[in-house]
């Protein structure tokens, strides 16, 4: 299991900067796991994707930086900056990074 990101309270933290894009590549870092969900941080590369899959957890995807592409119940769904995405539990979906960008995953199963 990876380890969790030390967060600091009652800090404000600018989370784009928590990872760095790196070529060819995608970087994590998990910000918090629990049993009911986590919190994660993401750069993905140009060309790099999540292959379809599904999860029991509702997955809400906050783009950071850039544009990305999500694909749920086989539907394309383009994403920018500073939007908010919701890929509901148990429905395949899929991440297409056309060009590099970050995002914040929140997990939730409830």
């Amino acid at each position: 299991m990876p380890e969790s990101y030390a967060f600091p309270p009652s800090s404000a933290e600018k989370l784009e900067t928590l990872v760095d894009y790196q070529d060819h590549a995608i970087v994590s870092k998990t910000l918090r796991k629990a049993a009911n969900g986590n919190l994660t941080v993401f750069a993905f590369d140009a060309g790099q994707e999540l292959s379809e899959h599904s999860a029991p957890f509702d997955a809400y995807v906050q783009v950071l930086d850039g544009n990305v592409e999500l694909v749920i119940g086989g539907e394309s769904v383009p994403a920018s900056t500073g939007q908010l995405v919701l890929m509901p539990a148990d429905i395949p979906h899929a991440v297409k990074a056309n060009e590099r960008f970050k995002m914040l995953l929140f997990m939730f199963k409830g």
